[in-house]
């Protein structure tokens, strides 16, 4: 925004304080005048017959009254410009800075040192802004990175069938066209999976009253037949959990979790427990699970878009593209909740999410 060039505040502040200073000068000696040169008589006897009298004294008075209100007019406009440089000398770091953050740095810290106030208030509070800013562009960089790269890869294949079945056209039609099908099918998952996270993250969605115990339900209900065919016992357990959000988004969170247990859980005779709960004016849903050990350095890393650790990768058809815990995270994060991940001793990994109740 273009705006026309007017003084600085700096000289503002100057101007302010030697005509403050000015004005209470004045003020000072108009009561001088008033208290005292009236009792002076206006006659050549003067006070008690007895010089000098009211003409000799403003004479006197006057040069002198002159002289203190020049030296503090210039007083008022140096001491006002060096006090103006020093409180606003903050305020100046803290410019540079945002000039700084906004060519595209955000690695830059004021970190201003002293004493509290509302300075140092306003630097700190920056401070804190450009942490977060440049921690969300680090992790936007590296979501657009890999999303790229788990695009690029199904693309590839699919480019490297199609030439295939150019140079070979004896090849069999029907692998091909199947092995397109389950690549197509995983970029299809994969963009799904992205669109889902962004609009969660975006939270711009008609909130409702959701009972977290039939979305269990229902997502159980769904994922079953998984379930009987891996070989594990999956139970829903728990309570009415009501809360306000949106339903398709939270049954999308209960789904990712309850896949991810029957998926990353014993080869076989696995047990998937879900229970929901309404406790201390919030509703909980937790989701256990059997299965092998996890490093408890791997556990934080498991919400990070396409982060999988070494134990949990599988290369059957439910592989998944690494935004499972992602979109769960990103869901409970819209609905001002809080999402807790802890490995469990004898393997496997409980996962509490908590979420604002509702009457």
């Amino acid at each position: 925004m273009r705006r026309s060039p007017g003084l600085s505040v700096r000289l503002k502040l100057t101007l302010s304080y030697a005509g403050f200073l000015a004005v209470a000068g004045a003020l000072l000696l108009a009561v001088v005048w008033g208290f005292l040169l009236r009792y002076v008589p206006d006659s050549s006897r003067g006070l008690l017959g007895v010089a000098p009298n009211r003409y000799l004294l403003v004479r006197t008075f006057a040069p002198a009254a002159a002289a203190a209100m020049v030296f503090l007019l210039v007083f008022g406009l140096a001491g006002g410009w060096i006090l103006a440089g020093r409180m606003l000398a903050p305020l100046t770091r803290i410019t540079t800075a945002a000039r700084t953050a906004g060519n595209g740095s955000l690695s830059h810290r004021i970190r201003m040192e002293g004493r509290q106030d509302e300075f140092r208030e306003l630097a700190d509070a920056f401070d804190t802004m450009l942490e977060r800013l440049e921690s969300h562009v680090a992790e936007q960089q590296r979501f657009a990175a890999n999303a790229s790269h788990e695009l690029r890869t199904p693309l590839a294949i699919s480019q490297t069938l199609l030439d295939v079945a150019r140079r070979d056209p004896g090849r069999d039609r029907d692998e091909i066209l199947e092995r397109l099908q389950a690549v197509n099918t995983r970029a299809t998952g994969l963009t799904e999976a992205l669109l889902l996270l962004s609009r969660s993250d975006r939270g711009n969605f008609t909130r409702e009253s959701v009972d977290l115990s039939l979305v269990a339900e229902e997502a159980a209900e769904t994922l079953l037949p998984l379930a009987e065919q891996r070989e594990v016992t999956l139970d829903v357990t728990g309570a009415a959990a009501r809360t306000s959000g949106s339903a398709e988004l939270l049954l999308r969170m209960v789904t990712n979790l309850v896949q991810n247990a029957i998926v990353h859980n014993l080869p076989a005779g696995g047990t998937v427990t879900v229970h929901t709960e309404a406790r201390g004016g919030a509703s909980v849903v937790r989701v256990e699970n059997t299965g092998h050990p996890l490093p408890p350095e791997l556990v934080p890393t498991l919400t990070e878009p396409f982060r999988r650790g070494t134990e949990r990768v599988r290369t059957d058809e439910h592989a998944g593209v690494g935004l499972g815990l992602a979109i769960v995270h990103s869901v409970v994060r819209a609905h001002d909740g809080t999402l807790d991940l802890v490995p469990r001793p004898a393997g496997g990994l409980l996962v509490t999410v908590r979420l604002p109740g509702m009457p």
